[in-house]
């Protein structure tokens, strides 16, 4: 059912997908599918769940076995290529993974642990890490929703500026200031 509703976000948008869209898409009453999730709410966190879980899966398939500039810019790409293909489901990677949840939970930390990973690369770590971690996230996430909305109207090729702006967080990583313990 949540692998549907995940099909569905992608085809009519994340605002459209409501529980009675899911029903007649699975061709069932409305009623029915209570049995498997509690609302509207339960049915976003399953699908926050599905869609982090993809995307931890996809960060670190494109990141295994490479390490520094290389490792950031086959998981910034694979970032960019799942917000692409799921225009639907990406937004939901955005949600806090639930505590109750150990499947969100471990899907969220799977999804961090890739890009621990890679900032390791570069030297950083604990709250080095934690900082570098938000640039990376609110980067990627800030350039793959502006793309989605049609925000890039200037003339030049979005993916050299995809480029660009990885090669600066590069940069950043490799230039990232060191604290005194």
């Amino acid at each position: 059912m949540v692998r549907e509703a995940a099909r569905l976000a992608d085809e009519v948008g994340p605002d459209q997908l409501t529980l009675a869209a899911l029903a007649n898409r699975l061709g069932v009453a409305l009623p029915s599918l209570y049995k498997h999730v509690r609302g509207a709410d339960a049915l976003a966190q399953k699908l926050s769940a599905l869609a982090t879980a993809e995307l931890a899966d996809e960060l670190t398939t494109a990141a295994v076995g490479r390490a520094g500039g290389d490792a950031l810019r086959a998981a910034a790409h694979a970032y960019r290529s799942y917000a692409r293909r799921h225009p639907g489901r990406y937004p939901a990677t955005q949600r806090v993974p639930d505590p109750t949840d150990p499947e969100h939970v471990a899907a969220g930390e799977r999804a961090v642990g890739a890009i621990v990973a890679i900032l390791r690369g570069y030297g950083l770590d604990g709250d080095a890490a934690t900082d570098a971690t938000r640039m990376l996230r609110s980067t990627l996430h800030g350039f793959v929703s502006l793309e989605a909305a049609g925000g890039f109207g200037l003339p030049r090729a979005v993916d050299r500026s995809f480029d660009h702006l990885v090669t600066a967080l590069d940069a950043a990583f490799r230039s990232w200031p060191r604290e005194d313990s």
